[in-house]
């Protein structure tokens, strides 16, 4: 039902795009000095642990999503693999994570903005910002997915040159005497920090949601997603490397690399790669905005929540009602919210998330009802159990265990509306359309 009623535009390099536009946000551009801060020079080694542990993750991601071509994402696999209300759970937990991370980088994107005009994240210009930018990508997201993936193109060859210009120009001003390794990080500290970190690389999920939308996601989705994270962690490695080489205080800095630019490149360098910043938070934001806008409409799909939200524009023939619920959600988190206070949260959510289509890949290798995968991983049972593995050493963690208590509201909120919706909504609507 999805296919008919939505237009099959976004390829595979589209697909790609989208992934390293949702992967290169934020994180890079702020996170490097946080790491650093917490465990110095071995945020090297950090960034290398995110990407195996995202490696394991992302060759899960692969075959489950090559077996489906209907929008929905994870919310569809642990739907098909553990039931409607895990599925349900899923999908309400990933939106909510979306609202909160566009909101988050939307305020981001103004911290950023302050390098050139510092009131612009205060008072009545801070709002007027942010609807000057959520304005013109909720239009973009109405009018057409061709459109919308074409902006998330131009973003993200905006967002790549300026970050291979940091990391071209600055690995020849790079002081060998910046890099000390004489004491190893405790054990909480380099949990804490690859926790961080796995921030910088989440996000490559956002690919899989429009499936429904995609030429052919059965086999191109695989190839999106090692190839933007191939991409993204070739260049975290070099960045995190300039980083600590050209800038003798990056865990004190709040923009570390306009502040490590501004050394080796002087005032432009600096203004360089702050413009680079603030294109590839939009760039971040788009794609993430495609993502969260269609969850709502595939879950009204499967008949989970009201059938308004699975309304499709009669000209467009996009998820209006959708994209404008979810634009609504997203305005009034960004006004009454800041970057750093989602970022845990929105991590260890994110992990739940992805615990559930890792383990969904074994279900459906027994199942002979599902599709063939297109993609057929040759560890993939080995992937699972470490992606699992993984996920529940970082969520262990003091500090995450700590921030636990908003998730579970999450949860709870979730399970209220589907059992609210499963007893008394659809009776109603069923009424309603006899």
């Amino acid at each position: 039902m999805t296919e008919e009623k939505l237009v099959r535009g976004i390829g595979r390099w589209d697909l790609t795009a989208i992934a390293i536009n949702t992967i290169i946000g934020t994180g890079i551009f702020i996170l490097p000095a946080r790491a650093t801060g917490l465990i110095g020079d071995y945020s090297l080694a950090a960034i290398v642990m995110c990407a195996l542990i995202v490696a394991a993750i992302v060759l899960c991601f692969a075959e489950v999503s090559s077996r489906f071509d209907a929008t929905g994402g994870m919310y569809l696999y642990a739907k098909e693999a553990f039931g409607p209300l895990v599925g349900f759970e899923v999908g309400w937990l990933y939106w909510v994570v979306r609202v909160a991370t566009y909101a988050a980088n939307c305020n981001a994107f103004l911290i950023y903005l302050g390098f050139f005009y510092p009131e612009a994240n205060e008072g009545w210009l801070r709002i007027v910002i942010i609807l000057l930018v959520l304005i013109p990508m909720t239009t973009i997201n109405l009018i057409g997915v061709r459109e919308s993936a074409l902006l998330t193109n131009i973003f993200t060859v905006g967002k790549i040159l300026p970050l291979l210009v940091f990391v071209g120009i600055g690995i020849f001003f790079i002081d060998p005497g910046n890099f000390k390794f004489e004491v190893a990080p405790g054990y909480s500290d380099f949990s804490a920090a690859v926790l961080l970190l796995i921030y910088a690389y989440v996000g490559f999920e956002a690919a899989v949601i429009p499936a429904g939308e995609s030429k052919d996601p059965k086999r191109d989705l695989p190839f999106a997603l090692f190839v933007a994270l191939g991409v993204c962690t070739f260049l975290y490695i070099l960045i995190q490397v300039v980083a600590i080489g050209t800038l003798p205080g990056l865990a004190d800095s709040k923009t570390p690399l306009a502040d490590a630019a501004g050394n080796f490149m002087g005032s432009f360098g600096a203004v360089f790669i702050a413009i680079g910043a603030l294109i590839s938070i939009l760039g971040n934001l788009n794609g993430g905005f495609l993502a969260a806008s269609r969850l709502p409409f595939a879950m009204a799909e499967n008949k989970e929540l009201p059938q308004i939200l699975a309304r499709t524009h009669q000209k467009f023939k996009t998820p209006h009602i959708s994209i404008i619920v979810t634009a609504g959600a997203i305005l009034v988190l960004t006004i009454y919210s800041s970057f750093f206070t989602a970022v845990t949260i929105a991590t260890v959510t994110r992990l739940l998330v992805y615990a559930t289509t890792c383990l969904s890949l074994p279900v459906f290798r027994r199942r002979n009802d599902m599709p063939e995968a297109k993609f057929h991983a040759r560890l993939g049972i080995a992937a699972t159990i470490l992606s699992v593995v993984l996920i529940g050493w970082l969520l262990i963690d003091e500090k995450v265990l700590n921030e636990g208590l908003p998730i579970l509201i999450a949860i709870g909120i979730g399970l209220v509306i589907y059992l609210l919706y499963k007893f008394w909504g659809k009776p109603t609507e069923d009424n309603a359309s006899n």
